[in-house]
Protein backbone atom coordinates (compact mmCIF):
# COMPACT_ATOMS: atom_id res chain seq x y z
CA UNK A 1 0.00 0.00 0.00
CA UNK A 2 1.13 3.25 -1.12
CA UNK A 3 2.54 6.29 1.81
CA UNK A 4 -0.82 7.39 3.39
CA UNK A 5 -0.91 11.47 4.37
CA UNK A 6 -1.46 12.39 7.86
CA UNK A 7 -5.20 13.10 7.46
CA UNK A 8 -5.47 9.68 5.86
CA UNK A 9 -3.76 8.04 8.75
CA UNK A 10 -6.19 9.74 10.49
CA UNK A 11 -9.31 8.20 8.85
CA UNK A 12 -7.93 4.52 8.85
CA UNK A 13 -7.26 4.93 12.94
CA UNK A 14 -10.85 5.85 13.35
CA UNK A 15 -11.67 2.99 10.78
CA UNK A 16 -10.14 0.75 12.00
CA UNK A 17 -11.55 2.27 15.78
CA UNK A 18 -15.17 2.05 15.07
CA UNK A 19 -15.39 -1.62 13.26
CA UNK A 20 -13.59 -2.91 16.57
CA UNK A 21 -16.27 -0.60 18.43
CA UNK A 22 -19.16 -2.37 16.47
CA UNK A 23 -17.57 -5.68 17.33
CA UNK A 24 -16.64 -4.54 21.09
CA UNK A 25 -20.36 -3.45 22.08
CA UNK A 26 -22.23 -6.69 20.73
CA UNK A 27 -19.99 -8.63 22.58
CA UNK A 28 -20.33 -7.70 25.30
CA UNK A 29 -24.40 -7.52 25.07
CA UNK A 30 -23.85 -11.55 24.02
CA UNK A 31 -21.75 -11.66 27.29
CA UNK A 32 -24.45 -10.81 29.16
CA UNK A 33 -26.49 -13.83 27.98
CA UNK A 34 -23.89 -16.26 29.22
CA UNK A 35 -26.06 -18.47 31.31
CA UNK A 36 -29.59 -17.06 30.61
CA UNK A 37 -29.73 -18.36 27.22
CA UNK A 38 -32.79 -21.24 26.87
CA UNK A 39 -30.91 -23.72 26.42
CA UNK A 40 -27.23 -25.06 27.33
CA UNK A 41 -25.87 -25.51 23.31
CA UNK A 42 -27.26 -21.39 22.86
CA UNK A 43 -25.44 -20.43 26.18
CA UNK A 44 -21.95 -21.95 24.12
CA UNK A 45 -22.63 -20.67 20.94
CA UNK A 46 -23.49 -17.12 21.67
CA UNK A 47 -20.45 -16.92 23.81
CA UNK A 48 -18.42 -18.33 21.03
CA UNK A 49 -19.70 -15.88 18.83
CA UNK A 50 -19.12 -13.31 21.35
CA UNK A 51 -15.51 -14.77 21.25
CA UNK A 52 -15.33 -14.21 17.68
CA UNK A 53 -16.06 -10.26 18.25
CA UNK A 54 -13.40 -9.91 20.84
CA UNK A 55 -11.02 -11.80 18.39
CA UNK A 56 -11.86 -9.00 15.97
CA UNK A 57 -11.90 -6.34 18.44
CA UNK A 58 -8.57 -7.08 19.73
CA UNK A 59 -6.57 -6.76 16.01
CA UNK A 60 -8.51 -3.67 14.98
CA UNK A 61 -7.21 -1.77 18.66
CA UNK A 62 -4.04 -2.96 18.38
CA UNK A 63 -3.95 -1.85 14.59
CA UNK A 64 -5.46 1.17 15.58
CA UNK A 65 -2.86 1.86 18.08
CA UNK A 66 -0.05 1.15 16.25
CA UNK A 67 -0.39 3.75 13.34
CA UNK A 68 -1.47 5.94 16.16
CA UNK A 69 1.38 5.22 17.91
CA UNK A 70 0.58 7.88 21.11
CA UNK A 71 1.56 5.35 23.77
CA UNK A 72 -1.93 3.53 23.83
CA UNK A 73 -2.92 0.02 23.22
CA UNK A 74 -6.04 -2.20 22.76
CA UNK A 75 -6.95 -2.45 26.71
CA UNK A 76 -6.78 1.99 26.88
CA UNK A 77 -8.71 2.08 23.83
CA UNK A 78 -11.38 -0.31 24.96
CA UNK A 79 -11.37 0.65 28.57
CA UNK A 80 -10.52 4.19 28.66
CA UNK A 81 -12.57 6.36 26.34
CA UNK A 82 -14.98 8.26 27.07
CA UNK A 83 -18.75 7.37 25.84
CA UNK A 84 -18.90 9.93 22.86
CA UNK A 85 -15.20 8.11 21.77
CA UNK A 86 -17.13 5.07 21.00
CA UNK A 87 -18.30 4.99 17.37
CA UNK A 88 -20.50 1.91 17.54
CA UNK A 89 -23.52 1.33 15.62
CA UNK A 90 -26.79 1.84 17.77
CA UNK A 91 -28.01 -1.31 16.82
CA UNK A 92 -25.59 -2.92 18.86
CA UNK A 93 -26.10 -1.62 21.94
CA UNK A 94 -29.81 -1.91 22.01
CA UNK A 95 -30.52 -4.15 25.32
CA UNK A 96 -31.42 -7.96 25.72
CA UNK A 97 -35.49 -7.47 26.57
CA UNK A 98 -35.72 -10.94 25.54
CA UNK A 99 -33.87 -13.82 23.26
CA UNK A 100 -36.12 -12.92 20.31
CA UNK A 101 -34.43 -9.65 20.61
CA UNK A 102 -30.59 -11.00 21.11
CA UNK A 103 -31.23 -13.53 17.74
CA UNK A 104 -32.73 -10.44 15.84
CA UNK A 105 -29.82 -7.66 16.59
CA UNK A 106 -27.54 -10.37 15.62
CA UNK A 107 -29.25 -11.14 12.63
CA UNK A 108 -29.58 -7.67 10.80
CA UNK A 109 -26.00 -6.72 12.46
CA UNK A 110 -24.39 -9.93 10.62
CA UNK A 111 -26.82 -9.66 7.35
CA UNK A 112 -24.44 -6.60 7.29
CA UNK A 113 -21.19 -7.93 8.31
CA UNK A 114 -20.90 -10.51 5.90
CA UNK A 115 -21.03 -8.46 2.66
CA UNK A 116 -19.29 -6.06 4.47
CA UNK A 117 -16.04 -8.03 5.36
CA UNK A 118 -16.07 -10.04 2.33
CA UNK A 119 -15.80 -6.61 0.55
CA UNK A 120 -13.13 -5.74 3.24
CA UNK A 121 -11.51 -8.64 2.08
CA UNK A 122 -10.16 -7.10 -0.85
CA UNK A 123 -9.13 -3.83 0.64
CA UNK A 124 -5.39 -2.43 0.03
CA UNK A 125 -4.84 -2.29 3.80
CA UNK A 126 -3.12 -5.73 4.51
CA UNK A 127 -4.08 -5.29 8.12
CA UNK A 128 -7.75 -5.16 7.21
CA UNK A 129 -7.57 -7.68 4.82
CA UNK A 130 -6.07 -9.77 6.99
CA UNK A 131 -9.03 -9.29 9.30
CA UNK A 132 -11.39 -9.58 7.06
CA UNK A 133 -10.33 -13.02 5.26
CA UNK A 134 -11.02 -14.15 9.24
CA UNK A 135 -14.01 -12.56 9.41
CA UNK A 136 -15.76 -13.90 6.77
CA UNK A 137 -15.59 -16.98 8.07
CA UNK A 138 -16.97 -16.36 11.40
CA UNK A 139 -19.75 -13.87 10.32
CA UNK A 140 -20.73 -16.53 7.85
CA UNK A 141 -21.32 -19.18 10.81
CA UNK A 142 -22.80 -15.95 13.21
CA UNK A 143 -25.51 -15.11 10.53
CA UNK A 144 -26.40 -18.94 9.41
CA UNK A 145 -26.84 -19.56 13.53
CA UNK A 146 -28.86 -16.16 14.15
CA UNK A 147 -30.91 -16.76 10.86
CA UNK A 148 -31.74 -20.21 12.11
CA UNK A 149 -33.58 -19.17 15.16
CA UNK A 150 -35.31 -16.51 13.40
CA UNK A 151 -37.01 -19.00 11.20
CA UNK A 152 -37.87 -21.49 14.35
CA UNK A 153 -39.14 -18.92 16.25
CA UNK A 154 -40.89 -17.04 13.64
CA UNK A 155 -42.06 -20.07 12.17
CA UNK A 156 -43.06 -21.45 15.26
CA UNK A 157 -45.73 -20.89 18.12
CA UNK A 158 -48.28 -18.06 18.08
CA UNK A 159 -46.23 -16.60 20.81
CA UNK A 160 -43.01 -17.25 19.38
CA UNK A 161 -44.25 -15.48 16.23
CA UNK A 162 -45.17 -12.50 17.87
CA UNK A 163 -42.32 -12.27 19.88
CA UNK A 164 -39.81 -12.62 16.47
CA UNK A 165 -41.79 -9.87 14.71
CA UNK A 166 -41.91 -7.77 17.98
CA UNK A 167 -37.94 -7.93 17.89
CA UNK A 168 -37.78 -7.11 14.03
CA UNK A 169 -39.93 -4.47 14.50
CA UNK A 170 -38.38 -2.81 17.51
CA UNK A 171 -34.83 -2.97 16.17
CA UNK A 172 -35.46 -2.31 12.15
CA UNK A 173 -35.45 1.15 12.64
CA UNK A 174 -31.72 1.17 13.38
CA UNK A 175 -30.72 -0.73 10.19
CA UNK A 176 -30.34 2.72 8.56
CA UNK A 177 -27.25 3.92 9.98
CA UNK A 178 -25.58 0.51 8.49
CA UNK A 179 -25.28 2.15 5.19
CA UNK A 180 -24.53 5.93 6.24
CA UNK A 181 -21.29 6.93 3.89
CA UNK A 182 -19.33 9.43 6.02
CA UNK A 183 -16.10 11.46 5.36
CA UNK A 184 -14.09 8.58 6.60
CA UNK A 185 -15.52 6.04 4.72
CA UNK A 186 -15.51 7.82 1.65
CA UNK A 187 -12.07 8.82 1.91
CA UNK A 188 -11.04 4.77 2.51
CA UNK A 189 -12.83 3.91 0.21
CA UNK A 190 -10.97 6.29 -2.60
CA UNK A 191 -8.01 4.90 -1.32
CA UNK A 192 -9.24 1.69 -2.23
CA UNK A 193 -8.62 0.57 1.71
CA UNK A 194 -12.14 0.74 2.54
CA UNK A 195 -15.74 -0.59 1.24
CA UNK A 196 -19.02 1.13 -0.37
CA UNK A 197 -21.72 0.87 2.44
CA UNK A 198 -24.35 1.45 0.18
CA UNK A 199 -22.93 -1.24 -2.44
CA UNK A 200 -24.09 -4.24 0.79
CA UNK A 201 -27.90 -3.20 0.46
CA UNK A 202 -28.91 -6.11 -1.94
CA UNK A 203 -27.16 -8.75 -0.08
CA UNK A 204 -28.56 -7.29 3.16
CA UNK A 205 -31.92 -7.29 1.12
CA UNK A 206 -31.43 -10.44 -0.08
CA UNK A 207 -30.34 -12.20 3.34
CA UNK A 208 -32.58 -10.30 5.40
CA UNK A 209 -36.03 -11.26 2.97
CA UNK A 210 -35.72 -14.69 2.19
CA UNK A 211 -35.08 -15.41 6.15
CA UNK A 212 -38.16 -13.49 6.54
CA UNK A 213 -40.14 -15.15 4.14
CA UNK A 214 -39.35 -18.60 5.30
CA UNK A 215 -39.96 -17.49 9.11
CA UNK A 216 -43.05 -16.18 7.99
CA UNK A 217 -42.67 -12.42 9.45
CA UNK A 218 -43.31 -9.48 7.73
CA UNK A 219 -40.07 -6.93 6.65
CA UNK A 220 -41.31 -3.39 8.53
CA UNK A 221 -41.22 -0.20 6.26
CA UNK A 222 -38.23 1.89 5.50
CA UNK A 223 -39.63 4.83 7.69
CA UNK A 224 -37.40 7.12 9.64
CA UNK A 225 -34.32 5.56 10.81
CA UNK A 226 -32.15 6.46 14.14
CA UNK A 227 -28.30 7.18 13.79
CA UNK A 228 -25.63 9.29 15.95
CA UNK A 229 -23.42 6.17 17.01
CA UNK A 230 -20.39 7.16 14.37
CA UNK A 231 -20.86 10.41 15.49
CA UNK A 232 -20.41 9.47 19.23
CA UNK A 233 -24.16 10.19 20.02
CA UNK A 234 -25.56 7.16 21.54
CA UNK A 235 -28.29 5.74 23.62
CA UNK A 236 -29.36 5.91 27.03
CA UNK A 237 -28.20 2.20 27.31
CA UNK A 238 -24.39 3.18 26.41
CA UNK A 239 -23.59 4.11 29.76
CA UNK A 240 -24.47 1.68 31.20
CA UNK A 241 -22.95 -0.48 28.88
CA UNK A 242 -19.61 1.49 29.27
CA UNK A 243 -20.39 1.56 33.80
CA UNK A 244 -19.67 -2.63 33.23
CA UNK A 245 -17.29 -3.10 30.79
CA UNK A 246 -14.95 -0.46 31.86
CA UNK A 247 -15.43 -1.04 36.12
CA UNK A 248 -12.33 -3.50 36.46
CA UNK A 249 -9.84 -1.03 34.24
CA UNK A 250 -10.76 1.69 36.28
CA UNK A 251 -10.79 0.19 39.44
CA UNK A 252 -7.49 -1.76 38.92
CA UNK A 253 -5.62 0.39 36.39
CA UNK A 254 -3.27 -0.88 33.75
CA UNK A 255 -4.85 -4.68 34.19
CA UNK A 256 -4.34 -6.46 30.81
CA UNK A 257 -6.40 -8.89 28.46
Amino acid sequence: MAQLSAADTEALIAYSTRIGDDALILSHRLAEMCAHAPELEEDIALTNIALDLIGQTRVLYSYAAELENKGRDEDKIAFLREERDYRNLLLLEQPNEDFAHVIARQFLFSAMSLPFFEALASSTDDTLRGVAEKAVKEVRYHLSHAAQWVIRLGDGTAESHARMQAAIDALWMYTGEMFVMDDIDRRLLALGIGVDLDSLRPAFNDAVGNVLDDATLTRPADGWMASGGRSGRHTEYMGFILTELQYMQRTYPDMTW
